[in-house]
């Protein structure tokens, strides 16, 4: 049973949406040196004239930003410790004045780092040709952001560095994008920062926020709109920006009516998912399998911050996390910094330029955002059945009471499960496997695990397990699936050795010596 269904009379609503979303507009042929090689062979610019090149950009950039802040009377505010500043802080304070009628809110500069093709140039004396050092380069340069408000998207920013490659960095929030389609739909809400605590129609909002397209223009064409305005340089050589995802955030908010229902929950849950959640169900909640060559980080962290507590799941470019927000709020989310992670059943462009439907890993592009909502929305749910698991410790020791006693079947007798026993220990440890959890078991895979014991002894124990409702027999097949009963048995008794049982003892064996 899930939280939501468990708590539904202390749970006003639930809801998941895109948080944060960073966009990246690059220009496809400015990003490497041979590109800007070619770029300006073909302009018949002479390469020892690239530096021009690029201080006359970036005085062209400088120079719009303070046109555009004087039209908007506005004051170019430039941050000295970017580290010390937050930039949210002050763009609230000057909400709080202006309102929040859409147009540009407030631009601020300052230096920090950024790619760049570098300025130095070489010369091939075969081919007599001279091009510029195909070198990394990270220097620092003025940057711009711009804060504005749009109908569609609320509070957004633009990012403008002003030297090449001129990579943009665009960032809005998919609560506030959420907020005009239901100002649209004519559905009162009441919002506070990226979080909604009431909707007048929960599961139309949801409906709103599975079907954000960005295949339509809105999102690419004012994308390009923002570019053309902040970052007109480029125009007359008719360059245009490609844009391609950043870290994105995607969130699932259960709403508690008071405070005080969540306090009691949200204690001992994250304080137990702590010690539950093991590397290879972080994996089952990404809907992969662990390889056990795998390097990158996995694991469990615990954080206590001045907002309260927070666990976060990293698995390489992915981490789960989970938190409650303004005390009324339980929150898990999924930040991606590189959505390649995933795959997905798309179109493949082979050698020979023919296309071909397969799996293959998401691409980084733009249009991937709307297919990625599935993904992280299945991840969030996975998620959250896990922690149904956990949140009632009272009702899984009721179940684990239930399935300690012998039953009959089929004029069979079959023993209860002893969790202080070491072989259903065993047992239980490799049925919460991550990956059973997705694909289900069979006689061959528990074999795998139980390498001592026998076929028709691991048909015994499926039977076992059978009659104490612990698993589900797939029709004609000979797979098994954990029952919801099963997974919250087996979560709670290996949560009971592991954080008392174990513990305890190990303490009065100190104490005795």
């Amino acid at each position: 049973m899930l939280i939501t269904e468990r708590y539904k009379e202390l749970i006003a609503g639930i809801h998941a949406c895109y948080d944060r979303v960073v966009i990246q507009g690059t220009l496809a042929n400015w990003c490497y040196a041979q590109g800007m090689t070619a770029f300006l062979k073909a302009k018949q610019i002479r390469i020892f004239d690239y530096a021009k090149l690029a201080e006359a950009l970036t005085e062209v950039i400088r120079a719009n930003a303070l046109r555009v802040a004087q039209e908007a009377g506005l004051k170019i505010e430039f941050i000295r410790k970017s580290k010390a500043f937050r930039k949210e802080a002050r763009i609230k304070e000057i909400i709080r004045e202006r309102g929040e009628h859409p147009g540009l809110v407030h631009i601020f500069s300052a230096m920090e780092t950024c790619s760049s093709i570098p300025t130095g140039s070489g010369h091939d004396k075969q081919t007599g040709q001279t091009f510029l050092k195909p070198r990394p380069c990270r220097g620092k340069c003025l940057h711009y952001y711009f804060y504005f408000i749009d109908k569609a998207f609320g509070l957004c920013y633009l990012r403008v560095p002003t030297w090449c490659p001129f990579a943009l960095q665009f960032y809005f929030n998919g609560h506030n994008w959420l907020a005009h389609q239901l100002d649209q739909q004519q559905i009162p809400y009441t919002k506070l920062e990226n979080a909604f605590l009431a909707i007048g129609d929960w599961a139309k909002a949801q409906e709103l926020s599975d079907h954000i397209r960005i295949e339509d223009p809105d999102l690419v064409g004012a994308l390009d709109i923002l570019a053309a305005r902040f970052c007109p340089a480029l125009q007359k050589y008719g360059r245009a920006f490609r844009w391609n995802t950043k870290p994105t955030e995607y969130a699932l908010d259960i709403v508690f009516k008071k405070p005080s229902d969540l306090k009691a929950l949200y204690e001992p849950l994250i304080r137990t998912a702590i010690f539950a959640v093991k590397p290879e169900d972080i994996a089952s909640f990404l809907g992969q399998k662990l390889h056990p060559n795998y390097q990158g980080e996995l694991g469990n962290k615990f954080n206590v911050r001045i907002l309260g507590t927070r666990i976060k799941h990293p698995m390489g470019a992915v981490t789960i996390k989970m938190y409650d927000k303004f005390g009324l709020i339980l929150r898990l989310e999924i930040t991606v910094n590189d959505i390649s992670h995933f795959k997905h059943y798309r179109a493949v462009r082979q050698r020979d330029g023919s296309t071909l439907q397969k799996i293959a890993s998401m691409k980084k592009t733009i249009y991937s955002l709307f297919p990625l909502i599935h993904i992280l929305k299945a991840g969030t749910r996975r998620y959250l059945e896990f922690l149904s698991a956990l949140a009632d410790p009272s009702q899984g020791i009721k179940r684990r009471a239930k399935v300690s006693k012998t039953v009959e079947s089929h004029d069979r007798t079959y023993k209860g499960f002893n969790f202080y026993s070491e072989e259903d220990h065993i047992l239980f440890t490799v049925l919460a496997r991550g990956e059973f959890n997705i694909y289900g078991l069979q006689n061959k895979n528990l074999r795998q695990h139980l390498s001592d014991k026998s076929s028709s002894a691991i048909t015994r124990i499926l039977k076992r397990l059978k009659a104490h409702g612990l698993v589900k027999k797939v029709a004609h097949s000979y797979k098994y699936h954990l029952t919801q009963l099963g997974k919250a048995v087996i979560a709670v008794g290996l949560t009971i050795r592991e954080m008392l049982v174990v513990p305890g003892l190990a303490e009065i064996k100190s104490f005795c010596h």
